[in-house]
Formats: structure tokens, sequence, C-alpha cells
């Protein structure tokens, strides 16, 4: 199970990581992406480094506050749900690479969730401009904006289905989807999602496909599967 942490209360969040964060049953745990807190907060580096010494995963569930002033300006549902679904997980993002959370820590995976997947390319050249023209504002980071990015993992659902395929597979390469990218069906919402969706992609090899709807998701969680299947074992 993943644990849902109340960052709100960055101290209360704190003691829920050391009471539960050793049980076995725990893989990891959860934070809504809905929210105005900095992610790079120093409220929260001694969670960060406690989550990060346990060895789980973070996962930022992204979603939309119909109420903020900006976001209730989209009409009809359908453009607070295809813009304003991305938001808080691309800020969350941005404000976490370039403030070098990821070389402060290093072994802490951060997993962003529920926010589709074609912002990611956007971000990733956005950030990598600008870095490269103002790089001092970004003392502690050692590499492109975009290379941190594809260190990081992402969930499918809900994943952009566009006509030209080639899109898509761009968006891939981008994120190292091979590697980095967790299928996620959101059953039974009504854009849940299928394991076809990976399955039926014409650019992604055998093994890919494995690691997307499975073996990714079980690297990153540390799920212990030799008892449902004792002959386990990760495709070659």
């Amino acid at each position: 199970i993943l644990i849902q942490l109340p960052f709100n209360s960055p101290d209360k969040a704190y003691e829920m990581v050391k009471e539960f964060g050793d049980k076995p049953c725990v893989a990891g745990f959860h934070v809504s992406s809905v929210r105005y807190n900095r992610i790079h907060d120093n409220a929260y580096m001694k969670i960060y480094s406690l989550i990060e010494e346990m060895g789980h995963p973070i996962a930022l569930h992204s979603g939309f506050n119909p109420n903020d002033q900006f976001m209730s300006r989209g009409d009809p549902f359908i453009v607070m749900h295809a813009f304003g679904f991305t938001l808080f997980n691309v800020l969350h993002l941005c404000n976490w690479v370039m403030n070098g959370m990821n070389e402060r820590f290093p072994k802490l995976n951060m997993v962003w969730t529920e926010s589709g997947l074609a912002w990611v390319p956007w971000v990733a050249q956005r950030m990598d401009n600008d870095y490269r023209m103002r790089s001092s504002e970004c003392p502690a980071l050692r590499k492109l904006p975009s290379e941190y990015i594809k260190d990081m993992y992402y969930t499918t659902q809900p994943m952009e289905m566009p006509n030209d395929l080639s899109f898509l597979e761009s968006t891939f390469k981008c994120i190292n989807a091979e590697t980095q990218l967790l299928f996620g069906s959101d059953y039974p919402h009504w854009d849940m999602e299928l394991p076809s969706v990976i399955y039926d992609l014409p650019f992604l090899y055998e093994k890919a496909k494995r690691n997307i709807l499975g073996e990714n998701a079980r690297k990153v969680y540390n799920i212990d599967v030799t008892e449902r299947y004792p002959d386990y074992q990760p495709m070659a």
C-alpha cells in the first residue's frame, strides 16, 4: 500500500513516515499535488531524508482546484480537466528539479502520477532553454534539467494518444519510458485505460512493454512477487 501523507502538516507527515515506513505492507508514500506549499521548502527536508533512508518512493498525484481563481476560468469542464490537471505536477516538478532536489536526495525515487505525459517534453525543453541562460540561479544542478527528468518516474494514466504516434514516441524518449514509465489504469474512472494502450504501441519492443506494464513498478516499489510467482524472472 501507499501511505497518504498530510503535507500541509510537515511534522505530522514526518511522524507518519516514522510510524508506517518500516511496515512490510508499505510500498511507498503518496502526496496530493493540489497544494500551494513549495515542494522544496525546508520543512519537508527531514521527510525526504527519512523516506530516502527507508528506500521508499514518493508518488505525487496531480489534480486541480476548481476554486482557484485561475483554474476556475476553465469552461466547460473539459478545459479544466485537459489543462488544469497537469499544472500542479508541472509546478512541483519544476521546483523539484531547479532547486537541486535530485542532487540532494539522489536515491529518492519520485513518481509523477495521473497528470499524463504530453506536458513533460514541453517542460523539459523550457527548463533546459532557461537554464542555459540563467544557470546561476540553479547552482546545485550538475546536468541539464531534462536529464534529471529522465531519472524520475511517471504513470501512463491518462496517456494522451495523438493521431500521429511519432509525437507519443518522442514523449517516451524524453522520459526514458522503457525504464521510467509505470502503467496505471485508473479503473473505474471515465478516463481509465486498459493494458492494451501500451501493448498495442508499434514502436515498443516486447521487453519495453513488459517493463511498463509491470516490471518498472515492481522495481520502484520493491515488490516481492516470489510467493505468487515462484519461478518469476525479469525479462533479459
